[in-house]
């Protein structure tokens, strides 16, 4: 099965429109399956106390100002899931809040909703996103075993369970790889994947080695951009996508039996006695 490859644009576009086409043409020229985008409703995702933090950014020096600097409108929306299609990607959208989920609906038709890590445990808006009847991936970052399970228990629509370590950017002992291999021994009637968040390649190749059947990795144009996902973020796409197609190759079978190209060098070496 070819592996279903998410290049997350997230909120690394910071608020620019031309900036987000530009990595949704990285994306589409890498060979990439999707693109995937945030959306919040500001107000509803943050206490007025969290907006109210001082903070400065490119936008102002509160909280609030940041997040609204971040938020891209409906009509960009429409603009990006128009372009990314018409480069042969499918749209994705997370939504961090039901008003969000219904604003999306409303006005796009996005290929999945996704899950956010963070909401994982949030059975309200895992019930706004059943309503949609629209195919649903879900990451597993911060969360345990049974929260996963009531998560995928709740779930009507799903599809894609991914394998995540939700840290910024991931450091090589926290990856889990090896998670992969447990959801898909626990959930063999799911598509298993993995979210990457490590600042290398090597991670989602590793996790296609082992079963994966989609990637899905935050893409920037430079990791040193402002922006808390940029350090997690890959820069290479086109390596990434080689090198993921190659270990889809490179995987190979459970069985050992000779293969056609080794028949010369077996005639030639090969020592029976």
């Amino acid at each position: 099965m070819s592996t279903y490859i998410i290049a997350e644009v997230g909120i690394n576009h910071n608020g620019d429109i031309k900036l987000a086409k530009e990595l949704i043409n990285v994306a589409a020229q890498a060979g990439c399956d999707a693109v995937k985008f945030q959306k919040r409703t500001i107000d509803k995702v943050y206490s007025p106390e969290e907006l109210d933090t001082p903070r400065k950014s490119p936008w102002g020096t509160t909280n609030r100002k940041q997040k609204e600097g971040l938020e891209l409108g409906i009509e960009q929306y429409q603009e990006l899931e128009k372009y990314s299609k018409g480069l042969g990607l499918d749209f994705i959208v997370s939504c961090w809040d039901i008003d969000s989920v219904n604003l999306i609906e409303n006005n796009l038709s996005v290929d999945y909703h996704k899950i956010a890590s963070a909401l994982i445990t949030d059975m309200h808006l895992l019930n706004a996103i059943n309503s949609t009847e629209k195919k649903v991936i879900l990451s597993t970052g911060m969360s345990s075993s049974a929260q996963v399970e009531n998560a995928v228990s709740e779930l009507d629509n799903l599809e894609y369970i991914l394998a995540c370590t939700s840290t910024y950017p991931t450091l090589p002992e926290d990856v889990n790889l090896l998670y992969v291999t447990g959801l898909r021994a626990t959930y063999s009637q799911y598509k298993i994947g993995f979210s990457n968040h490590y600042s290398g390649l090597i991670a989602c190749i590793g996790a296609v080695v082992l079963g994966a059947v989609c990637v899905e990795f935050h893409i920037t144009k430079d990791r040193t951009m402002y922006g808390s996902d940029q350090a997690a973020s890959i820069e290479d796409v086109n390596d990434m996508v080689n090198g993921i197609r190659k270990a889809e190759l490179m995987r190979g079978t459970a069985t050992k039996e000779i293969l056609p190209s080794e028949m010369p060098v077996l005639e030639k070496l090969r020592k029976i006695h």
